[in-house]
């Protein structure tokens, strides 16, 4: 996680954000967990947007590859 640049973290961030991006397509394009992902989000906002983003994610379907319907993220191969 040290070795992320400014735009890789600020891409982190906006991908974290939206709705249907899972953790496995962060996870894929960085190689970061969604324990990783989480750090991430805290350190880098304010504690109010990360509480709200928080509680918003948890137990979203479509923030996990297994339970998400969306198949925006899914290669072929891994159906």
């Amino acid at each position: 996680m040290n070795s992320l640049e400014p735009d890789q973290i600020n891409r982190i961030i906006e991908m974290a954000w939206e709705d249907r991006t899972t953790f496995e397509a962060i996870e894929f394009q960085f190689g970061l967990k969604d324990k990783d992902v989480i750090a991430i989000m805290r350190q880098n906002m304010k504690s109010s947007s990360f509480k709200m983003w928080r509680k918003r994610v948890s137990g979203r379907k479509t923030k996990h590859q297994a339970t998400s319907n969306s198949k925006r993220f899914k290669a072929k191969c891994h159906k």
